[in-house]
């Protein structure tokens, strides 16, 4: 079979050099595949580039709220810290006022037994003075409830008066003073309450 009877309807150049170079049509079927693939390589390179710009956007947000938290607790320790170390310096000193309250009644006492117009009985009245000074500034104060309801979470009754002692229920006699600072009792007072 020859070059014609294959080829009917189309002229063959007599020879291969008069052949164009190009043939038409040739290479428009190449060129679009190539295009669309380019067009979805593209596509699928910025469908990446959305997605890792997500995922990025995400994981800020996630660090940004994990350093919000962090920064919370932080703010809350620091606040239940304070907190914590303003109540037990309160209790410190509460502590240290409650232990020296003996000493105040050894000087009250020394007070009543040392004699008229002694330098003794002058200096434990400075002392006392100074003594009742440094309580007042750091808020304490005695217990003084005689004649008025008894009260069991200000004293301890430790006798009972007879009925003709007063009004029943009521503080007779106080043996030992009582204290009380901020609110929070130091000591209760011991007395005597008449009986009801």
């Amino acid at each position: 079979m020859t070059e014609n009877e294959r080829f009917p309807n189309e002229e063959l150049p007599e020879n291969i050099a008069e052949m164009p170079e190009e043939i038409p049509g040739a290479g428009t079927v190449e060129e679009p595949a190539e295009e669309q693939t380019q067009e979805k390589a593209a596509d699928a390179q910025e469908e990446a580039a959305k997605a890792e710009l997500e995922a990025a956007k995400a994981q800020a947000q996630e660090y940004l709220t994990l350093a919000q938290r962090v920064q919370a607790d932080f703010d809350n320790f620091r606040k239940r810290n304070a907190s914590v170390r303003a109540d037990s310096f309160e209790e410190g000193r509460r502590e240290v006022a409650g232990q020296m309250l003996p000493v105040l009644d050894n000087l009250e006492r020394a007070l009543e037994s040392a004699a008229e117009d002694s330098p003794l009985k002058s200096g434990l009245e400075l002392t006392l003075r100074q003594m009742r000074e440094v309580y007042g500034k750091l808020g304490v104060e005695a217990i003084d409830r005689k004649g008025e309801k008894f009260d069991p979470n200000l004293e301890n009754a430790v006798m009972q008066a007879p009925a003709d002692a007063g009004e029943p229920g009521t503080v007779a006699q106080v043996f030992q003073k009582g204290y009380t600072m901020g609110g929070h009792v130091l000591r209760h007072a011991m007395v005597q309450v008449v009986e009801e």
